[in-house]
């Protein structure tokens, strides 16, 4: 019985219509990542964080799971070892498409968070800076996002599903965004296998026993019917 973790990244929602980072089209090309991606530029200019992230919401609400989605949901309840899924995505495509509790440790579009007290709620279609807090009633609300410079959520959790596994698989990731590019070096030293699954090789494609390139909605798929098959 072999027991899986598996970090996905951006790319396996693009196939969905979600944009990646860090292409040459991606939505870091297009935004300054210092202006609505991190708690200086929320304090400086709310009204344009509400903005870029109810953008995003809308994009996420229209947007499908593709195969991939429905492959790793059909994995987790198939799989006779345990399988943990981690996405550094905002989106909920893995959990339309069937997953269940997903770590999502750069958070979620789909809560809101209070700048403030910390009081979490599930987030409207639309926020903007006069939204007040349920708790605490300040005008303080932002997406329950992790922005740069903030700690990434769930990592106790994710670190114990690491060294428990069996085989480490990244999906869709670029391999430049830590803590979750270390992931790979994480697995090797404790003697955990690796696979990479990606559409281009990852900046840590070296540090992995196998890797296959291709569409998600085409090797992800692939991948999992055999190990459900094996």
């Amino acid at each position: 019985m072999t027991d899986i973790l598996i970090l996905t990244g951006a790319g396996i929602s693009a196939e969905s219509g979600l944009g990646t980072f860090r292409d040459k089209d991606g939505l870091w090309t297009r935004y300054d990542l210092n202006e609505v991606a991190t708690p200086e530029g929320f304090s400086r200019n709310p009204a344009l964080v509400h903005d870029f992230y109810n953008a995003r919401r809308a994009n996420c609400l229209a947007a499908a799971p593709n195969p991939a989605h429905d492959a790793l949901a059909r994995l987790q309840s198939r799989h006779a070892g345990r399988v943990t899924l981690v996405t550094q995505n905002v989106d909920d495509l893995h959990e339309r498409g069937g997953a269940r509790d997903v770590l999502h440790m750069h958070g979620a579009l789909s809560g809101a968070l209070c700048h403030d007290c910390g009081a979490r709620w599930p987030a409207p279609a639309v926020m903007d800076p006069l939204s007040p807090c349920p708790d605490c009633h300040r005008p303080t609300t932002r997406p329950d996002i992790v922005w740069f410079g903030e700690m990434p959520y769930h990592m106790e959790a994710i670190q114990d599903a690491l060294l428990r596994a069996d085989l480490f698989v990244a999906i869709g990731t670029s391999g430049n965004v830590y803590p979750a590019a270390g992931f790979v070096s994480e697995a090797r030293a404790a003697g955990i296998a690796t696979l990479e699954l990606n559409l281009e090789p990852s900046d840590t494609v070296g540090q992995f026993d196998t890797v296959r390139t291709g569409p998600a909605s085409q090797i992800v798929p692939d991948w999992v019917e055999e190990v459900l098959t094996s």
